[in-house]
């Protein structure tokens, strides 16, 4: 077994949607991937989020609440539900890229709707221009609590270069 796992230097060099591909189907496998994106984006790993599903185009991620994200409400922290969200985006946008295009967050936005407490979910999807280029999109998430209730929604205007 341990010489299917591939090493995080290994991991660090795949795409997003190679190394979501070797490590999705074993134990642990979300866990690990989530751990690589962390290693890649230290500030959006800060959060500890995990990635449940990844196709192009689409995301679903989860954040647990613990002290580490909470505000003095004894609520998730604004800026750990924005961060959610905007890594939420960009999965779902630069799994269908794959390594193909570059890109950056040229405006971001989030409606906070109520408090956030327990595990929230982070979902987005997105429909990829396909012609090459530079192109700007939005692209829409929403994070629910466990009860399925909204907590807030984010836009996270994406510039691609393909």
């Amino acid at each position: 077994m341990a010489s299917q796992i591939p090493s995080f230097r290994g991991l660090t060099s795949m795409t997003l949607s190679e190394a979501w591909r070797r490590l999705q189907p074993l134990p642990m496998g979300n866990f690990l991937f989530s751990k690589m994106i962390g290693m890649r984006i230290p500030y959006s790993g800060s959060i500890g989020a995990t990635v449940l599903e990844l196709s192009d185009g689409h995301a679903k991620i989860e954040l647990k609440d613990r002290r580490a994200v909470r505000n003095h409400l004894n609520c998730i922290h604004a800026i750990a539900l924005v961060n959610l969200g905007e890594l939420c985006t960009g999965l779902a946008v630069f799994h269908k890229l794959d390594g193909k295009a570059k890109g950056i967050v040229t405006g971001l936005r989030i409606e906070y709707l109520k408090k956030a407490r327990g595990t929230i979910t982070a979902t987005a999807d997105v429909a990829i221009p396909q012609d090459p280029g530079k192109h700007e999109f939005e692209v829409a998430g929403e994070l629910r609590d466990a009860s399925g209730e909204t907590v807030a929604r984010v836009w996270a205007q994406w510039q691609v270069k393909m």
